[in-house]
Order: C-alpha cells, then sequence, then structure tokens
C-alpha cells in the first residue's frame, strides 16, 4: 500500500522560497512517475511538476523557472523547490506517485504567499 507524506509547506512572503518534501512507503520513487499538483480554494487539481520514473523532468510553460522538481532516490523523497513565491502560488501541494494506472496523493501540504 502506497503512502505519501508531504511536508515543508507554510506562510512565506512574496518573493520568497520553499521546498517542500514528499516521502514514500510502499514504493521507490524511482521506479514510478511522480509528481506535485496543487489546488487552490475554489479551483480544480492541477499538476505543478511531473518527474519521470527515467528522470525527465516536465514543468508547465507557466511555472517554469520558478519550479524545479527532484527526488533523492536513496532517501526516497521527492521534492518541489518554489522560488520566488507569489500570492497566486498560494494553494495545497499534493505529492503523486502513479501505481496500478491511477496517481494516488498525499495528504497535501499548504503554501500560502503573502503580498
Amino acid at each position: 500500500q502506497v503512502q505519501l507524506a508531504e511536508s515543508g509547506g507554510g506562510l512565506v512572503q512574496a518573493g520568497g522560497s520553499l521546498r517542500l518534501s514528499c516521502v514514500a512507503s510502499g514504493i521507490s520513487f524511482r521506479d514510478r512517475d511522480a509528481a506535485w499538483y496543487r489546488q487552490a480554494p475554489g479551483n480544480e487539481r492541477t499538476v505543478a511538476a511531473v518527474l519521470s520514473a527515467g528522470g525527465s523532468a516536465g514543468i508547465p510553460a507557466s511555472l517554469k523557472g520558478r519550479f524545479t522538481i527532484s527526488r533523492d532516490n536513496t532517501e526516497n523523497t521527492l521534492y518541489l523547490q518554489i522560488d520566488d513565491l507569489r500570492p497566486e502560488d498560494t494553494a495545497t501541494y499534493y505529492c503523486a506517485a502513479f501505481l496500478d494506472s491511477k496517481w494516488h496523493f498525499g495528504p497535501g501540504t499548504q503554501v500560502t504567499v503573502s503580498s
């Protein structure tokens, strides 16, 4: 059974940075496609970054240059580095792993950016 646990969220001022972490149990990130999604109140959950099992990263054009996804295979941890945070980045951020033909999500970590 896959379990994902995010951490690293918080309240930051615009222009600041955060690094979100996601520790997995039941799977190895090096063997699975993984991603970070985010969801703001009243909005749909959208993808923020994807990292394939082979190590290829994908970032939406609107977030490129500020969002970086990476992983530590030894620690089985997925990361999302967010720089130059903006108020519109305020959302709950979810770690996800692709298993059994569907995405499995963690409970999320809240990121709030003040202007």
